[in-house]
């Protein structure tokens, strides 16, 4: 929302002093502005966090009943030394600018000295801390069973300190050297790169040390017989798998409609009506119906390939369908992106 003193002046009365009259309204118009953005900013952040409750009920549900409390203490270690981390030295890797901080790594903001500024408010960092952790929390599932509390501990740290942190600099900090948006020095194969709402940035990363975290600790206890044959294990509450599912496509319409940052931003032209708000509500239904059409092509998929139905399954396929992130899909785009990325998932969950 653009507010201009010279506007407004000639719309006020010949008896006041139009000028200041005009600047005084501007600036309550931008003071408003600043709020309903940030608490735009803020509410986004509360629905990021919510998903650390999805992932702890999808990875309780997932495990076997006795690994039920492990799980969930990585879950909440992933939240709480996530935000002391982060606090301390992951924001200022992150978004640190001036000073020593170059296209890699940010060195400003420790422990947010100096903060706030006019470009970065405390609801920036708590959408950022919010995201960090759900990279973090797409790791726990991947080494559930087999994880040592101090070494989660340590990982969990080192992950939102400093991993997601650099990572998310080079990408969306305004000096990263793949942000496309840079101007000055080299840029990553010398365009940059787009991503909006973290599929490389959190995603990406989360799955990367999950892959890593697998392979360094190997199968769980009991994974494989005597033979080199693979075993079931089979998760002890498809109620929590579902419930956790529920959650974090909650908690989904913040991370992706909650990347814009803004939502008072018109966008001009015809028609009027038309501003971010209208880009954010687009991009709440793609996320939909990128779900929804996951949900139904795994409910089918496995129906034809196994010849039952599974809520598990579908339950996964949902999940993956959120991770199709694009700045501008039409419907029928998002569809057909996540009806790709569905044939794949059905594969990888056969083995």
């Amino acid at each position: 929302m653009a507010c201009s003193a010279t506007d407004l002046a000639p719309l006020l009365s010949a008896t006041v002093n139009s000028t200041e009259a005009a600047t005084y309204l501007c600036s309550q118009f931008s003071n408003v502005n600043y709020a309903v953005n940030n608490t735009y900013l803020l509410f986004s952040a509360y629905l990021v966090f919510a998903m650390q409750l999805g992932f702890a009920m999808l990875c309780a549900g997932s495990v076997r009943a006795k690994n039920t409390m492990n799980i969930m203490l990585t879950n909440v270690l992933d939240a709480a030394a996530g935000g002391i981390s982060y606090y301390l030295f992951g924001y200022a890797f992150a978004f640190g600018s001036g000073g020593h901080s170059n296209g890699f790594i940010g060195r400003h903001f420790f422990g947010l000295s100096d903060f706030p500024t006019a470009e970065q408010d405390y609801s920036f960092f708590l959408y950022q801390w919010a995201f960090a952790i759900a990279a973090a929390g797409i790791t726990s599932g991947s080494i559930a069973e087999r994880t040592q509390f101090v070494a989660y501990l340590i990982y969990s740290s080192f992950l939102t300190g400093f991993v997601y942190p650099v990572v998310s600099h080079w990408f969306w900090a305004a000096d990263g050297w793949g942000n496309p948006a840079k101007t000055k020095n080299p840029l990553l194969f010398g365009s940059g790169a787009i991503d909006f709402a973290g599929s490389g940035v959190v995603h990406m990363v989360g799955g990367i040390a999950g892959l890593w975290g697998a392979l360094i600790e190997g199968p769980r206890i009991g994974r494989f017989d005597h033979n080199g044959r693979s075993v079931a294990l089979r998760g002890h509450s498809a109620s929590l798998v579902v419930l956790g599912t529920f959650m974090l496509w909650f908690g989904w319409y913040g991370f992706n409609p909650g990347s814009f940052l803004t939502i008072l931003k018109s966008y001009g032209g015809d028609p009027a009506y038309y501003g971010q708000w209208s880009a954010i509500g687009r991009t709440a239904v793609t996320t939909t119906l990128a779900g929804s059409t996951a949900a139904l092509t795994t409910l089918f998929g496995k129906r034809l390939l196994s010849g039952h139905w599974n809520v598990i399954d579908v339950c996964n396929g949902l999940l993956g369908g959120f991770r199709c992130h694009h700045r501008r899909v039409l419907r029928r785009g998002a569809m057909g992106c996540d009806h790709l990325r569905l044939r794949r998932g059905l594969g990888f969950n056969r083995v």
